[in-house]
C-alpha cells in the first residue's frame, strides 16, 4: 500500500521569498536562490553559511522535491542543481511539461504571476539570541523547495528562468520550518496550501 507523504509527518511554518522569474527556457528550466545567507527574514530567522551542506551531500538535488505551493500532492519538476555558494543556496530546476500543473506554473512564471521560492526543512542545529530574538540556523535538513506566490523576504529576488542560465541569480529566500516528525510536517504543508487556495 502506498503511504501518503502527509500521513508520515512535523508542525511547520511556511516562509516565502520572491524570485522575480524573468525568463523561462523552452524546456522549463529556471534558476534562482532559494535561501540567502546572513539576512534576517520576517520570521526572525538567519540562515548561516554551511547550513545546507550535510543535507545536500546526503540527498543530492534529486532527493529534494520540487513542489507547487508546498503541497506534497503537487510535484511539478526536478532539481538539476542545488549548491551552496558565498551568497546562499543556489537552485536550478526543470518543470516537467508532461505534468498539467507544471505547464500552468510555467505559463504563470513567464507572465510574472508566480515569482517566489520557498524551502521546506527541519532544523537540525540552531539557537535563538535572547536579546534580539533572532534564531540562527546553523544546520538544516532540506526536504523540498516550492514555487510559491507570496514572498517572505521582500528584498529577495531570483534572476533567471532562462535558456542557458550561465550567470546565477541575485537573491531569493524563504523557509518552511519543520520541527518534529514527517507526518505532521506534511499535514502542515497541506494546511498552508489550502489557505493559499482560499
Amino acid at each position: 500500500m502506498l503511504q501518503r507523504f502527509g500521513d508520515l509527518a512535523p508542525e511547520c511554518e511556511v516562509k516565502f521569498a520572491p524570485d522575480n522569474l524573468q525568463t523561462v527556457e523552452a524546456d522549463g528550466t529556471f534558476s534562482g536562490y532559494a535561501s540567502v545567507f546572513g539576512q534576517v527574514d520576517l520570521g526572525q530567522d538567519l540562515v548561516m553559511p554551511g547550513a545546507f551542506r550535510d543535507s545536500l551531500a546526503e540527498r543530492g538535488p534529486r532527493g529534494v522535491k520540487l513542489l507547487f505551493q508546498h503541497d506534497p500532492n503537487e510535484p511539478i519538476g526536478v532539481w538539476l542543481e542545488l549548491a551552496e555558494d558565498a551568497r546562499g543556496l543556489f537552485a536550478k530546476g526543470r518543470l516537467m511539461p508532461e505534468v498539467t500543473r507544471a505547464r500552468e506554473v510555467l505559463s504563470l512564471m513567464r507572465a510574472g504571476a508566480l515569482d517566489g521560492l520557498s524551502i521546506g526543512f527541519r532544523t537540525v542545529q540552531g539557537r535563538t539570541d535572547p536579546a534580539s530574538g533572532v534564531r540562527r540556523l546553523d544546520k538544516i535538513d532540506l526536504w523540498e523547495i516550492s514555487i510559491v506566490t507570496f514572498p517572505m523576504l521582500p528584498q529577495a529576488r531570483v534572476s533567471a528562468v532562462k535558456r542557458h542560465a550561465a550567470s546565477r541569480p541575485r537573491e531569493g529566500q524563504s523557509r518552511l520550518r519543520a520541527p518534529g516528525d514527517l507526518a505532521s510536517f506534511a499535514r502542515a504543508l497541506r494546511r498552508g496550501a489550502a489557505l493559499m487556495r482560499g
